[in-house]
């Protein structure tokens, strides 16, 4: 098997594996021993081959045209998509069965991606205040901030030195509970860095369903990417 990796700064190694065919990362603090970080992957070798087998299985979009009568999601549901060409301001309608968006006349994909993305961005960041209040509450901590962003590798993403949190902005393609669930996974970081027991017991206390909802978010078609490194 055949793993970058990347020295950095940090106090502990760090292990990811990322899509589309499983490249697996290490980070590791700069005066560690290749040897050690040798033996540390062979230890971690069945959980890198499961997560390489999910995401080698994980069903994926064909990559989007913004055309009329295209397949979008929000929040779990299926929509076709409606182009209206209006000489105005962009804007989004999400209507019965169909997700309008009006742009100007010769707008082409590219734009249209752009501003459907930005509704995207716009549909998690207002779904947030109400999940905050709730769960920095429950669990007594509070982000410094949280910045939503599309992130082509991870769901989420927690900086527990600084306190930020980074939400990936399909999450407002997925079912709004898939959005609770990497809220919480992230906050939780703010308590325990990484996905230890502790964090796990965490998890349980806090959420008893997350694994039902960690299945849910790998289990919806995720949004095709031209995977470059």
């Amino acid at each position: 098997m055949s793993i970058d990796v990347v020295r950095k700064d940090i106090k502990h190694v760090h292990l990811s594996v990322y899509p589309p065919d499983g490249r697996v990362r290490i980070s590791a603090p700069r005066n560690m021993a290749l040897d050690l970080i040798r033996v540390y992957a062979i230890t971690r070798l069945d959980w890198i081959r499961r997560q390489q087998r999910k995401l080698q299985a994980q069903e994926r979009e064909t990559p989007r045209e913004y055309l009329n009568r295209e397949s979008h999601y929000v929040w779990g549901k299926r929509y076709l998509l409606r182009i209206v060409e209006v000489d105005a301001a962009p804007m989004v309608k999400l209507k019965h069965s169909t997700l309008e968006l009006a742009v100007r006349p010769g707008s082409d994909a590219g734009r249209r991606h752009e501003v459907l993305d930005a509704w995207y961005r716009e549909q998690v960041r207002c779904a947030l205040p109400p999940l905050l209040a709730k769960w920095e509450q429950s669990l007594g901590v509070r982000a410094r901030r949280i910045l939503v962003q599309h992130m082509k590798t991870k769901w989420g993403s927690c900086n527990p030195v600084s306190g930020n949190i980074r939400l990936n902005t399909d999450l407002a393609r997925k079912p709004s509970e898939c959005l609770e669930y990497i809220l919480v996974h992230e906050l939780l970081h703010l308590i325990e860095p990484t996905h230890n027991a502790r964090f796990q017991s965490l998890m349980d206390k806090f959420m008893p369903q997350w694994r039902q909802a960690r299945d849910e978010v790998n289990r919806l078609p995720v949004r095709h990417e031209d995977w470059a490194y």
